[in-house]
């Protein structure tokens, strides 16, 4: 399905949009629910992703394919390997069994879990044999991915005697890393996280709680990418907190140096987007290390300005759905953008002229997708597979259109 898409307002924009909850704190939950069932949430995502791992916590035997779910291909690995019923393979798409999972593999094992590689060392499918994990201490790196360290903690616990994890270099995505611990916390479990160490006590039950889940802030950042393309505008998201667990909540500051200011409405829980007339600079710095998944959207907006940019801390772009930063750079380039990329970086060249009517192949990343449909505020533009969206927001197209853009689908 390809999506086709033009402006059909650009003068004003208006919208009230309900994002649905975030993916990151949902799949923690879901975890965390299998584990102490009295746990109760509201707003749960409506991603791919998270309906994925809901589906492959019904079944602790046979294969479980996760597609291209790689928060549940972590997640799931360490829950697993915890449970002494569980006798699994666990496996997914042709790029999940390119993305790397031996950092926790390995930890995994120090801990005496039974874990097996099926075709290639270090990557899925594998095969998990559940075990009562006693062991309690493990070292583990931090700076390839935070969501290795995410899934020992989420089991950490339910072990019978807790978990004390020593983190080795410095910490990617730091702030899903306090999510966890935060979420942890709010459930009544001991959890004590400092510079190196993260310490987990045991804990058979927990009190009954409902969790209200914010709504997802990298899905906001599609429509803060709208606002600032824009002429003008006003678009309301709700379910949002002014005091969030999530890194890319970081947005707010971001874009109000783009032109786009927010503002909390604390009483409904929601923010307002509006276009401002502060002077933007020609050039944007930043370190998105602890957010990674907002550069794509960060990188089109910069381009769709006539920005220049810098990004850095973009390491972790490499091993997601697709290659992100070659993406982004063979994909801006057919647009007539000037950008370099590295392992980690992306920079961005001044340009003033978009050109019309390209096509934006999505290489199986709802992120890309997502990230280039604003930019029909400037010119028209076609994004292939549109359906890829379902990954993290199934409704993004009809969502986008409340604001003013012109979707068809070919």
């Amino acid at each position: 399905m390809k999506a086709v898409l033009t402006s059909k307002n650009t003068k004003e924009l208006s919208a009230t949009i309900q994002v649905s909850g975030s993916k990151s704190e949902s799949n923690r939950l879901l975890i965390l629910q299998s584990l102490f069932p009295n746990l109760k949430t509201e707003n749960l995502s409506e991603s791919d992703d998270t309906m994925v791992l809901q589906k492959a916590l019904l079944s602790n035997q046979g294969e479980v394919d996760i597609h291209h779910a790689g928060t549940a291909m972590r997640f799931l690995t360490a829950f697993f390997a915890s449970q002494q019923d569980a006798s699994v393979v666990l496996t997914g798409s042709e790029r999940m069994q390119q993305r790397p999972i031996k950092i926790l593999v390995d930890a995994l094992r120090d801990l005496g879990a039974d874990i097996n590689y099926l075709k290639t060392e270090g990557y899925p499918p594998i095969a998990i044999s559940g075990k009562k994990i006693i062991k309690n201490t493990v070292k583990i790196a931090a700076n390839v991915s935070s969501q290795y360290i995410s899934a020992l903690l989420l089991i950490a616990p339910s072990l019978q005697n807790g978990l004390t994890i020593n983190i080795e270099d410095k910490i990617t995505s730091a702030p899903y890393l306090q999510m966890t611990a935060a979420l942890l916390q709010k459930i009544g479990v001991p959890c004590i996280f400092s510079e190196n160490k993260i310490e987990v006590s045991p804990i058979s039950e927990i009190d009954d709680i409902v969790v209200l889940i914010e709504s997802d802030w990298s899905s906001a950042s599609y429509f803060y990418s709208i606002a600032a393309l824009s002429e003008a505008s006003t678009i309301t998201l709700r379910g949002y907190f002014k005091n969030s667990l999530q890194g890319d909540s970081i947005l707010a500051t971001i874009y109000d140096t783009m032109g786009v200011t927010t503002h909390y409405n604390e009483k409904d829980a929601s923010i307002t987007l509006s276009k401002n007339n502060k002077p933007i600079a020609d050039h944007v710095l930043l370190n998105l290390a602890d957010a990674p998944d907002i550069a794509q959207t960060i990188a089109v907006t910069c381009f769709g300005l006539g920005l220049g940019c810098k990004l850095t801390g973009l390491h972790t772009l490499k091993i997601k759905e697709t290659d992100r930063l070659l993406a982004l750079q063979t994909e801006l380039k057919k647009l007539g953008a000037k950008i370099s990329v590295s392992n980690d970086t992306l920079e961005l060249m001044v340009s003033k002229n978009i050109k019309e009517n390209v096509t934006i192949e999505t290489y199986n990343d709802h992120r890309m997708a997502m990230a280039f449909a604003p930019l029909a505020l400037k010119k028209p533009i076609k994004i292939n597979d549109a359906g890829v969206v379902s990954k993290s927001f199934p409704t993004y197209w009809e969502d986008i259109q409340k604001t003013g853009l012109n979707v068809d689908f070919k």
